[in-house]
C-alpha cells in the first residue's frame, strides 16, 4: 500500500487509538514545518448544505458555526500552539463557517476560492481539486520553514485525500513537489 493510501485516525489525540510513538512522530514532523493541514471547518448549525439562495458575501444567509464549532476550533488553534506547531501561512474557503474557523484556530487566514465548497457545483471539482493541489506542490519547492493551514470543506478533502472527515478535524499531507500531496495523518480533537 502506498503511503498517500496509509493513514492512521487518532482519536483525541494520545488515545490508545494508536501507538503515542507514531503521535510523537507526527508532532515532530508538524514542529519542523513543511506539511500541509487541511481542516475542515467546525460544527454547524444543523442542516445540510447552505440554504437555497445563499451568498458568500452575507453570513446570514449561510449555514454557520454552531457553538459547538467554535470550542472545536479553539481546541484545534490551542493544541497546535501548545506542540509548538509553526504556522507559516493559512488559507480559507470564502465560505463564513470557514472563516470564522480559521480564524478561532490559526488567528488570520486569506481567503482562497479555490477551497469554496463544490458541495453544490460537483463541476467545479476537479479544476478545484488541481489548483489546490498545484498550491500544495509548489509549497513544497519553497522549502518551507512552517506548514500551511488551509480550511475548508469535507467534500474539497475528500477530493483532495481521498479521506471523510468530520468537523474539526485535519488530514496532514506531504508534499510531494511534483504533482501534489500523500495523506500523512489524519487528527481529531475531539475532547
Amino acid at each position: 500500500m502506498v503511503l498517500s493510501r496509509r493513514v492512521w485516525l487518532l482519536a483525541a489525540l494520545g488515545a490508545a487509538a494508536a501507538p503515542s510513538m507514531a503521535l510523537e512522530d507526527i508532532w515532530s514532523r508538524l514542529r519542523r514545518g513543511g506539511l500541509v493541514i487541511l481542516m475542515r471547518h467546525g460544527s454547524t448549525e444543523p442542516g445540510y448544505g447552505d440554504p437555497p439562495e445563499f451568498r458568500l458575501d452575507d453570513c446570514a444567509t449561510q449555514r454557520n458555526l454552531s457553538e459547538a464549532g467554535r470550542a472545536e476550533a479553539r481546541r484545534v488553534g490551542e493544541r497546535l500552539r501548545a506542540e509548538r506547531v509553526p504556522i507559516a501561512r493559512a488559507f480559507t474557503s470564502p465560505w463564513c463557517r470557514c472563516r470564522e474557523t480559521a480564524r478561532i484556530a490559526f488567528g488570520e487566514a486569506e481567503d482562497w476560492e479555490a477551497l469554496g465548497s463544490f458541495f453544490d457545483a460537483p463541476d467545479r471539482e476537479a479544476e478545484a481539486t488541481a489548483r489546490v493541489l498545484k498550491r500544495i506542490a509548489a509549497y513544497a519547492r519553497t522549502k518551507p520553514r512552517g506548514n500551511v493551514a488551509m480550511v475548508t470543506h469535507a467534500v474539497n478533502i475528500a477530493a483532495i485525500s481521498q479521506r471523510t472527515v468530520k468537523p474539526a478535524e485535519i488530514v496532514v499531507m506531504r508534499p510531494d513537489g511534483c504533482c501534489g500531496a500523500r495523506t500523512v495523518e489524519v487528527l481529531s480533537f475531539s475532547p
